[in-house]
């Protein structure tokens, strides 16, 4: 798999006939191993590892409705009172991170009104705060920790 602009990890991968698996221990299964899905643990253990964030209080492909569609958020992360602090949206680390990749998350932001959105391919990380009072935004140079958000 792709080098990524994150920390090492080491995960458990298995082979499943002509499909390569990796244990995900947030929905603690093995999903397919997917160039996105590399991208995605990698950057759960990165949250868990290096910025603290509880593994209980994250969620994988969250459902959320848009337009009464369902979509599927990459990774929410919460605080301990089930309020939603954050959106993760990955991409594989081949796919350029583009306009439309923000619309994506800011889509699934208009249900879950998070103060801080991450887009990444893994590569390259954007990380935004909203702020709601003044119906504005900015990016800032690095993803917060658990423990500045709550």
């Amino acid at each position: 798999m792709d080098k990524l602009n994150l920390p090492t990890y080491n995960f458990n991968i298995k082979l499943e006939g002509q499909r390569k698996l990796i244990f995900d221990s947030i929905r603690r299964k093995f999903v397919v191993l997917t160039p996105e899905e590399w991208v995605r643990q990698n950057f759960i253990s990165y949250l868990v590892d290096s910025k603290n964030y509880p593994r209980g209080l994250i969620a994988v492909e969250k459902k959320v409705d848009v337009n009464r569609m369902p979509q599927r958020s990459d990774i929410v992360l919460y605080n301990n009172k089930a309020n939603p602090l954050m959106i993760v949206e990955c991409k594989a680390a081949c796919v350029k991170i583009s306009q439309d990749t923000f619309n994506q998350i800011a889509r699934y932001n208009m249900k879950l009104q998070v103060p801080y959105l991450v887009v990444t391919n893994g590569l390259t990380h954007y990380c935004c705060r909203i702020d709601y009072d003044k119906n504005s935004f900015e990016f800032i140079p690095e993803i917060p920790d658990y423990k500045s958000l709550v």
